[in-house]
């Protein structure tokens, strides 16, 4: 397990997608759902994105495109057509009352497949789980990775073709097509991002931090010390310690604590364990000692935040 990987647990595509949709101009698409991640993927043609606060991201074939806002936002041909006569259609399935659901969906095709149309993959994404709100703080609202429109595009669109025929398994396919997408268009993201990529990636990059962060992310309750992460990296304890603190920005046993701690909010939250099992299940031997450290680093005892 590593960051990333971790982070991305649990988010999902599931029914509530349009999987293939062609559209003839003037057009636009409004996103009614608030959903926390919207990716679109513009197989042929071109549009924009017009958020709420009226700025605009032009995309053309290859080009994806993921939505971290929460307010409703649309996709046009033409910024411009929103304000005129168009072809308008919604995407509202999280909604208690929209009345969406996946088949809804799945098969719908706008306006005729020529050489004019625009043709697109579009995902809404749930997330479930507080540890999301980490990866959420660091992107921005609109991100957009650019392929190549040749083949990539051909095969996911005969992909899409596949699904929306409504065979067996159709939209298991589509969903996991869409996972792969967001997954591969996060990390493209990342890489580009350099410098700028949060030190949680970065680190995921680095010959001596890498090996520790994989360790610590996929058994965070083991009894870590500096000496054995360091013995993961291979690499002596001082020039470990040294390396981990520059990189991260925190020593190796204070990021530790931080993966603890967020592992444990997602237990309080989202199980029945007791206090006692949660601080053996992320690494300490006690109740005692694991809800004053939580106090200590989320400012109020397990037993509050759990009913919080």
């Amino acid at each position: 397990m590593d960051p990333l990987s971790q982070l991305l647990s649990g988010i999902r595509a599931e029914g509530s997608v349009v999987s293939h949709a062609v559209l003839e101009a003037p057009w636009t698409i409004r996103f009614a759902d608030r959903a926390p991640m919207t990716m679109v993927t513009v197989l042929r043609g071109r549009g924009t994105l017009v958020l709420s606060d009226g700025s605009r991201t032009p995309l053309s074939a290859g080009d994806t495109a993921i939505v971290r806002v929460p307010e409703p936002f649309h996709f046009a041909d033409d910024a411009d057509s929103i304000g005129g006569p168009h072809n308008e259609y919604e995407i509202a399935c999280f909604g208690p009352d929209s009345g969406c659901a996946a088949e809804d969906l799945s098969g719908i095709r706008w306006g005729s497949d020529s050489a004019d149309t625009t043709a697109l993959l579009v995902g809404a994404y749930r997330t479930c789980a507080l540890r999301h709100e980490r990866l959420m703080r660091v992107l921005p609202p609109v991100l957009v990775v650019t392929d190549d429109p040749g083949e990539a595009c051909a095969w996911m669109e005969a992909v899409a073709m596949q699904a929306v025929s409504r065979s067996a398994g159709s939209q298991a396919m589509m969903d996991r097509l869409l996972d792969w997408g967001l997954v591969c268009t996060l990390q493209a993201w990342f890489e580009q991002a350099g410098s700028e990529a949060p030190t949680w990636y970065r680190g995921m990059n680095d010959p001596i931090v890498a090996a520790a962060l994989q360790a610590i992310h996929s058994k965070p309750a083991a009894p870590w010390t500096v000496a054995t992460l360091a013995a993961e990296s291979g690499v002596s304890r001082a020039l470990f310690a040294k390396r981990f603190a520059v990189l991260m920005g925190n020593p190796p046993l204070a990021y530790l604590t931080e993966i603890r701690m967020d592992e444990a909010e997602e237990l309080l939250s989202r199980s029945d364990l007791t206090v006692a099992q949660i601080a053996r299940s992320v690494g300490y031997a006690d109740a005692f000692g694991f809800s004053a450290a939580f106090k200590r680093h989320r400012g109020m005892s397990p037993t509050v935040f759990r009913a919080a």
